[in-house]
């Protein structure tokens, strides 16, 4: 199965896409974790990704598809989730375009939703700098506005299922698992 999991920051898409992969064991695709490997590596990719980074330029979209484009080569058949990618309709046409060369399709989408006052005692609560109350409730911002294309793209292919991200963790996997499953 190929899944994407939205949503905005702190919703929780990182926790479930582990558990998701654990369970099924399918490949976790965590766009941040890629670049950060990849700048490691020193790979091509890796050295214009950190040559925007250390400007503090947002890395290209055609860069990070073609990192996600070199990984899908590596997972082969395997089912895979896309953690929090795409964030904009640019990037889900781009991997549109990728999966359609592989003649695949994506299987679901599914948009974790939680109150803004929920999202913002979360990422608060994880202690980060760059974590302060003016800069979470900008990027919900970010992410609305970006991502609202996104949600009537995946709609309109009857793809996209809304899960509550609010409650235990296993409760949202198994909410996860539903929307998976129908």
């Amino acid at each position: 199965m190929r899944v994407v999991l939205l949503g905005a920051p702190g919703v929780g898409k990182g926790t479930q896409a582990e558990i998701l992969c654990r369970v099924h064991r399918w490949v976790h695709l965590a766009t941040g974790d890629m670049l950060r490997k990849a700048v490691s590596q020193k790979t091509p990719l890796g050295q214009k990704a950190e040559r925007a980074m250390s400007r503090g330029d947002l890395v290209d979209d055609q860069v990070i598809l073609a990192l996600i484009d070199e990984k899908l080569d590596e997972t082969g058949d395997s089912g895979f989730v896309l953690d929090g990618f795409p964030r904009t309709l640019e990037q889900a046409r781009g991997l549109d375009a990728i999966l359609a060369r592989r003649e695949v399709d994506l299987d679901r989408v599914v948009c974790l939703t939680a109150d803004d006052d929920e999202v913002v005692k979360r990422l608060v609560g994880r202690g980060r700098a760059d974590d302060t109350l003016e800069t979470i409730r900008h990027r919900l911002e970010v992410f609305r506005d970006s991502t609202q294309p996104l949600i009537g793209h995946y709609e309109s292919r009857s793809i996209l299922r809304t899960v509550d991200g609010v409650g235990d963790i296993q409760e949202i996997h198994g909410r996860i698992q539903s929307a998976l499953d129908e």
